[in-house]
Parts: C-alpha cells; structure tokens; sequence
C-alpha cells in the first residue's frame, strides 16, 4: 500500500490542519472530516463536517477544487456586473494553467465539492497594486473572486499549495476564488503544520485601515452620552467584558465605565439576525436576555443563552463577521457602535493627556516650557501606584526620578524636624532629578488609602531631550512638506509609453512594466488605479494623500514616483521599475526561509535608511512588511506602496487604525492614537521575520483577534529561536517595546541609535549609504525589460466604466 503525499502514513489521509479521513476506497471514494474553530470571541465551537473527496490518482495527490461556486447571499449591483463576471470561471482558469504547467502528467486528482460561498468583504488592502510581485492581493474590490466556505477551505488550501509549486499559475490563483486568505488552525490557536503551515507563510498579508471619527469634532470635553442601567446591568456588562480576552486587555478602569455608559439596550425580536456571516460589521453586542444561535455556513454549530460579548473585532474596523447570530426566542442585547468607541477612547485619551500637561504646567521648572514640548514630556510620563505607609522617596537617597501625584496624599518628613507638610493631587516632588543626580532632601510616605504618581526618569527625559537646563528646550520644527510638482520624466505622455508586461495585478488595478517607444532606454512601472472602485470604497482622499507623499519623497531607498495622468477610466502613476521582484518572494527562496545574519543586516539597513527619510519629513509610514520592498538593479531594496502613509505635525497623532494585523503597534489595536513610534514597532517584527521566516506575533487566526492578543501580551512573552544572536534579540526588544516613548529609535538620537546598536557592529554605514556596499542578492538581468522575477500575468483586456466626477483633478 502506498503511502501518504501529506502524512507518510499508510492508513490515514492528512488533507490540512484539523482534517483527516481513510485512505481512498476502489471506488476512489474518501470521507474527510474536518474540525472548526469559530473565533470572533465566541467560546470556540467545535464543528465537524463531512466531504465525499474523489480521488483519481494512486497516491492521492489533490489537484484543483471545483471553484465554480456562486454567492447566493448577495446580488451585486447592475452596473457592477461586468466587474464580478469575469471572476465567475475560475476553476477552468485554474485546471488549464496546472494542466498546462504538468504536460507529463497522466494521472491527475479532482476534489469535486458543491457548496455555496461568501463574498468577502476586506477593508482597504493594504498590499495593493503598487507591490507589482507574484500573486498580488485583490482583497480591496467589492466584487472580487468568491472566497470558499470554511467547510471547503482546507480542501482548496491544500489543493492551491501543491499547485503554487507548479511554474506559471499564480496569476490564475492570484485572480481566482483563493482561499489563502483564510486562515485554518487548530484548537489550540496555532497553525496545523506542514502543508498547511508553509502555505500560511507564503500567503501574501493584506491589511486594514480605518480612519477616526470626522463627520464631528472629538475634544478632552466631549460630552459622551450615558444610557441608564441597573448595577446588575452595570456588573452584568463589566463582567463580560472582563471575562473576554481581548476586551479585556484595551477596556479598563474610566474608559471601560464609559464603554458600559454608553451601550444602549435594544430588544431584540425572535429570528432576528444580529450579525450575518460575511457581512462587515460596526457593532458590537453583549447579550442580557434571550437564547441565541451561532451559524456557520447556515449550520448551527452553537447556542448560548447567556450574557457574553460578540461581534467586538467591529469596534476597531470594519471586519467581516465569521459567523451568523441569530435569535431563537426574544430577548435584549446591549449594543456599542465603533464611532461611538473611536469618540469615547480618542476622548479619554485627549482628556487623560491635558491633564498631565496640566500637571507639568505647574511644575516650577516646567511652567516655562514650549506647550508642544510638555505635551512631549506628558507621553513619557508613567503611572505608579504606592500603598498606604510605602516610602515613594527616602532623604539622604541618590534619586533620578520625579513625581506628580495623580491621586491620594502623601505625607513629607526630614529627620530632626518631623512632619512638614502633605501634598496631595497635582503636586510635584523631585523635579530636581531631571537636571542633575538629586540628593533627597526630605522623605516622602503614602497615606490611606494609596497614591497614584505620574513619573518620569532622568534618564527618559534626557533620552528625548539632552543634557540640557530645563528651561533652555527648545522645539525642533519639523518644516511643511513642499512637494516638486515638476521632476524628471514631465515631457513624456501616455501616448509615448508601450506595455511589455503586465508585473502584478491587484484591486484597484494593476502595474504594467512600460518603455518608452523611441527612447527605448526609459523603462518604467505604470500603476493603473481604477476610478470607479476608488470612488465606491471612497479612498479618493488616500489615493492622493499617496502621490503628494511619493512624489515628496527622494531617497534611493524609496521607490520614485515621477508622475501621474489622468483619464475618463484610471489615475496612473509612472513609477520607477524595480526588477528585481519583491523581498517576500526572495525570502521565500531562502535556505529555510529566512535569511543569513549578514544579509538581514544589509536588508534591514535599507528599511532603516527608508524610514530615516520620511520621518525627517514628518512622514509616518505604517505598512512595513516584505510584500512593500523591492530590490533593484543592484540589489538594494526600495521602500514602495505608501496607500497607508500619513503626514503628520510635530508631535501629533492619529487615530486611524491602520496597517497589516501582524505588524501593527499595540497603540494602533488600543487606539490611543500613535506616530511614528509605530514604524520602529513593526521595523522589530520586520528583523524577527527576516532572521527567522515569521512575524513574532503571526497566528493561524483569521479574524486577527488571536493576533492582536500576542501584540498586546508584548515582545517579553515572544518565543525567540535559540539561534538567534543575542544582539538581534536585544534590538528586537528594543524596538518592540510596548511603551512607544520607549523605543529604539525614539529618542533624541532617532535612527542614529538603531544603526549605533551592537547588531550592527562593523557595519559600515558610510559605505552603505553611497551604494558601494555589494549585494549578496543583485538581480541577473539580461536587459532593461528583464521580467524573470515576476510571475506570468495575462494582460487585462477588461476595462472598468467611466468615472468622471472631478475629483482627480489635480493628477
């Protein structure tokens, strides 16, 4: 008996994670059972599911699932028909490309299964047509490939994985119903392993953005409103959220009594659907009265009758819903809608700020200080809590260390003198220690019932602002972004421009590698973004936000863009052309999938340099991940896609959630709003990944949450690999500390203290920068137009309606 592909096994039949079944009867008929984890804050509910696979083949290799399925939820609108329909064939597209890439092949196997699927809905993609590689996301359009169910995913997984080793068909995979972008795991949260697990690390991450509250004004005064509640309620409600993992970990204390004040009852009838499978979700419930049921591809897999929270992913974006809950008798829910959240965190967080720098405004050595710096000074702030009788500072001790008291009394003695006074909430004492080594003059004791301090190291202080005499800081402006409307390239049209090859396709369009028809020397990448879907997903402002900002940048370690046009169809931009394909795929390429020491540092040293520029121009960048580099013709990376960059003022945040789930900072989850703290965040994951083929914070979760828990859980409680050195684990913690004030990167000396860092200890930076250090990983190309490190796409030949309501004007 042969056998196993999969296991090695001869009896059993390993599709992926949670799947098994018995080898294939004469017949060639397999039973596989398959195992579903529901996540989404639901206590996870076993599902188990049948499938009738028929295998053709001896040693049962999966070929292609049927992926000709249709989407019964949803009609899409008419004049989007055009858009959905040529996505409606994809398992011919897909068994003619495999059929095509295997010749010798004469034994083939065909996994027949009929289901329905859902149209999956993402928010923006974040890895979008500008990563013009291998299989680029289409996640950003409404009417894109049909996701299979979870019931076949595993199936079509498996499948997909033993064709992506096959040459020329990941521009089929990459346009058709895929499902790699469904994760599996299994029930302890982690990926299944083999297949399924190497499967995961060549899924190509998107990610997700949503801006804060705009249509009003959110101010420290914000009234918030409150819905009267019973205590019973009130507890009902806190216990909920603290019994859930996630919630619990962004909801506490003043923040959390406002969250619970703001959730208002609503009743709900029998049958009613509070929250449909596939749909994008704003709400967030937590059930009071009633009994509900969960459903998976319209199976029930669970029911609950009490008070527990779901749907809170909502809360931070725009998620898709995993699974339906609906009524099965009437009942009542609280109910939290994200704006009313985004309102109430940006709130607390605006309020709990002015009152530290009010706090600072009466300190004696403070109170002359620039605003802009203390509300500096007021994020390095820390709060400490000190039980009644504890001695916060002793006289006569060596001290670095000073306090404002946000709460309580403490009481101030000095030997031979007895008790001098007490101070109590916005007083301050050792102020003295910011300035110089203080000699405690006094000691200082925690009355009943405790004290809360915000407090502040000398050392912290002169991290951020120098050696200097408080009163002398001055505020660094950072100067306005001016961007050099008029570049290189401005005399060529599109009329002057021929395709030779189309270098990745995503949701808003597509990227085509261009030469200039008499000067056949200018070679460029040609971005088409389609109008009418930039118009419908209303990214019109990011779209532009996104030229300003590329075309501001100039840095050979930035892609360039040198301009764009404009027509009745797409806004284009005429970007540089990076040959040597993206760094995900080359990390892929790589000897167990990640890199040596010395090529990490040479990689990383480009990203360094990147975001060293961007941020000179106040210029947050928030998507870093392998997908957004591309080698060029020296095999020195380009930092490309800046969809999510943002232009930000001196010492300002923003509270947009933004960025690829497995590299965003734990400010960003928490919405406490960040700055470009977050970038030295995710370049931390960026050096884990390179040195070890994996984000340190990656699950098999596909509705993030699992993610989003090892993030705020933090670096301390990340795994690191025994052989990695030591210094790179040192930085990696650095960076990725979860205090942002606090990283590598964020103190006066900015990104000469990443490239001070032992890790990099004898590398020669100066070398570096002129671009005369060699490249292990410089491209072999034969000419200009060398396309080798791209897959095969077919051009497209289908064009989106016209778009004309102005608002590309300045393109």
């Amino acid at each position: 008996m042969k056998k196993c592909w999969f296991c090695g096994e001869s009896n059993s039949y390993i599709v992926s994670s949670g799947i098994s079944g018995k080898t294939p009867s004469k017949n060639g008929k397999v039973s596989v059972q398959r195992t579903v984890t529901l996540g989404d804050g639901e206590e996870p509910a076993v599902i188990q599911q049948n499938h009738e696979v028929t295998v053709n083949s001896r040693n049962h290799k999966p070929s292609v699932p049927n992926r000709n399925l249709t989407n019964q939820n949803e009609t899409p609108d008419k004049e989007l028909d055009e858009i959905k329909s040529r996505y409606d064939n994809t398992s011919q597209i897909v068994s003619k490309e495999y059929k095509n890439s295997n010749p010798k092949s004469s034994t083939s196997t065909k996994i027949e299964i009929s289901a329905i699927t859902l149209e999956i809905q993402e928010p923006r993609s974040a890895t979008r047509t500008d990563n013009y590689s291998s299989a680029t996301s289409t996640l950003e359009k409404k009417h894109r490939a049909p996701e299979p169910p979870s019931e076949i995913a595993p199936l079509a997984r498996e499948s997909e994985n033993y064709l992506l080793r096959a040459p020329s068909i990941r521009e089929s995979l990459s346009r058709a119903s895929s499902a790699s972008s469904l994760d599996i795991t299994n029930e302890n949260g982690t990926n299944g392993g083999g297949l399924a697990e190497e499967s995961q690390q060549m899924r190509r991450r998107s990610g997700v953005q949503v801006s804060a509250p705009t249509t009003v004004e959110v101010s420290a005064n914000e009234q918030l409103p409150v819905f009267a509640k019973s205590t019973e309620d009130e507890e009902g409600i806190r216990k909920a959220i603290e019994a859930n993992e996630f919630l619990s970990k962004i909801l506490s204390g003043k923040r959390l009594n406002d969250i619970i004040n703001a959730m208002q009852l609503r009743d709900v009838p029998a049958k009613k659907t509070l929250i449909k499978q596939g749909d994008k979700g704003s709400e967030m419930f937590v059930s009071k009265s009633g009994k509900y049921k969960i459903l998976v591809n319209r199976k029930v897999v669970d029911e609950f009758d009490n008070t527990r929270v779901f749907g809170e992913l909502a809360i931070l974006y725009n998620a898709k819903r995993l699974a339906t809950i609906q009524a099965v008798t009437a009942g009542q829910v609280w109910v939290l809608e994200r704006q009313l959240y985004q309102k109430i965190v940006i709130s607390s967080n605006l309020k709990e700020q002015d009152e530290n720098l009010h706090f600072l405004q009466n300190v004696e050595y403070l109170n002359v200080v620039d605003v802009d710096v203390l509300r500096q000074v007021s994020n390095l702030l820390k709060p400490e809590f000190f039980a009644p009788g504890t001695v916060i500072i002793r006289q006569g001790d060596k001290g670095d260390k000073f306090y404002i008291i946000r709460a309580g009394v403490v009481t101030v003695s000095k030997s031979g003198e007895g008790v001098l006074g007490m101070l109590q909430k916005g007083k301050c004492f050792g102020e003295k220690a910011l300035q110089k080594e203080d000699t405690r003059q006094a000691t200082v004791t925690a009355e009943a019932p405790g004290v809360e301090c915000l407090t502040l190291t000398r050392r912290d202080f002169i991290n951020h602002f120098g050696d200097v005499e408080i009163p002398m800081i001055m505020v660094k402006k950072v100067s306005d972004m001016k961007t050099d409307m008029l570049g290189e390239y401005q005399d060529i049209i599109l009329e002057d421009l021929k395709i030779i090859k189309t270098l990745g396709v995503g949701g808003f369009g597509r990227v085509e590698l261009v030469q200039h028809k008499k000067h056949k020397n200018k070679v460029f990448a040609l971005k088409y973004l389609k109008k009418i879907e930039i118009v419908y997903q209303n990214q019109q402002e990011h779209v532009y936000n996104e030229k300003m900002i590329q075309m501001n940048c100039r840095s050979p370690f930035i892609a360039r863009l040198y301009r764009t046009y404009k027509d009745n169809k797409y806004v284009y931009f005429l970007m540089e052309s990076c040959l040597g394909g993206d760094l995900f795929s080359l990390l892929h390429k790589q000897k167990g999938k990640r890199f040596e020491e010395k090529d990490a540092k040479f990689l990383s040293a480009c990203v360094v340099e990147a975001l060293e520029h961007l941020h000179s121009k106040g210029i947050v960048y928030r998507d870093l991940k392998p997908e957004n580099l591309l080698l060029d013709k020296n095999g020195y990376l380009k930092l490309t896609d800046f969809g999510f960059a943002k232009k930000m003022p001196p010492r300002g945040k923003t509270f947009t959630f933004a960025g690829t789930p497995e590299y965003v900072a734990p400010e960003i989850v928490l919405n406490r709003g960040h700055d470009r703290a977050v970038d030295y965040w995710a370049f931390g994951a960026f050096i884990f990944e390179l040195l070890t083929g994996r984000t340190p914070f990656r699950t098999g979760d596909s509705s993030h949450m699992r993610t989003y828990n090892k993030i705020l859980n933090g670096i301390d409680n990340v795994n690191f690999p025994t052989y990695m050195n030591p210094k790179a684990r040192n930085m990696i913690e650095k960076l990725c500390r979860p205090v942002p004030a606090e990283r590598l990167g964020m103190q006066r000396g900015g990104t000469r203290d990443i490239k001070a860092h032992k890790w990099y200890q004898g590398f020669d930076w100066q070398k570096f920068q002129h671009l005369s250090m060699p490249s292990s990983f410089k491209p072999k190309l034969k000419d200009a137009i060398d396309t080798s490190n791209f897959d095969f796409f077919k051009q497209d030949k289908d064009f989106p309606p016209d778009e004309t309501s102005g608002w590309d004007i300045h393109f």
